[in-house]
């Protein structure tokens, strides 16, 4: 008890991962997630070219539920640009360029936004329900769905980028510069264990993020085109 009660060293420096652990921690979970997505997808598709063979009662896509092929083709194209701009902002930050991971990465966030209005705007102005056919299921039940994705992901690439501001022009060792290392509000590891981070984090979305605009475009072909 007495060697216990004599340990200098603070619970929080013992109990962290560090850094690199948990760098690739998050690359595992966006490959897992990714794989998860595929899959959660995949019976959308099955329901698709099943009900499709299936064609009960001749109702499968009635000639009046036609999907507006040019909202369609702008959710896509903008989820797939915001894809590209991601990747593209995870490379600039593995580079060390912190300026231009953040402008690549809004870049990136304001393509997705647009994509969630496009969507909104396409459901708005649609002529046909989730009960006209087995089309139209699929149709709303899909990009329903995906729409949600969309929104969660997009969440985990602003808290990215809000840390990065959060502690932008702070060095290595995680301190502005003129700011004291003695700072009794927040200590150098504090801040700098975000920084180290971001990186990682950076990486494992633009991947996983890459895997979902590739869902989009088989959606978009599928949906769309079909």
């Amino acid at each position: 008890m007495t060697e216990l009660a004599q340990h200098s060293t603070p619970y929080s420096v013992v109990e962290a991962e560090p850094p690199e652990l948990m760098g690739r921690n998050l690359r595992v979970a966006a490959h897992l997630w990714a794989s998860s997505t595929g899959f959660f997808f995949f019976a959308f598709l099955f329901a698709y070219f099943y009900l499709r063979s299936v064609n009960s009662q001749g109702k499968w896509h009635p000639h009046a539920v036609k999907a507006p092929v040019t909202l369609g083709t702008l959710i896509a194209a903008s989820v797939v640009v915001s894809a590209v701009l991601v990747v593209v902002a995870a490379s600039r930050l593995r580079g060390g360029d912190q300026p231009g991971w953040r402008l690549a990465g809004l870049g990136g966030l304001a393509f997705g936004v647009l994509a969630i209005v496009l969507q909104v705007v396409e459901w708005s102005t649609i002529g046909f329900g989730p009960t006209d056919g087995g089309y139209a299921s699929v149709f709303f039940g899909w990009t329903g769905l995906y729409l949600v994705f969309l929104v969660c992901t997009l969440y985990w690439l602003e808290t990215l980028l809000a840390t990065s501001f959060r502690y932008a022009g702070r060095g290595a060792s995680g301190h502005a510069p003129g700011e004291a290392s003695g700072d009794s509000h927040r200590t150098g590891d504090d801040i700098a264990e975000p920084i180290s981070l971001i990186g990682p984090g950076a990486d494992a979305f633009a991947f996983y993020w890459a895997v979902f605009a590739g869902i989009g475009v088989a959606t978009w072909i599928i949906l769309y085109l079909l």
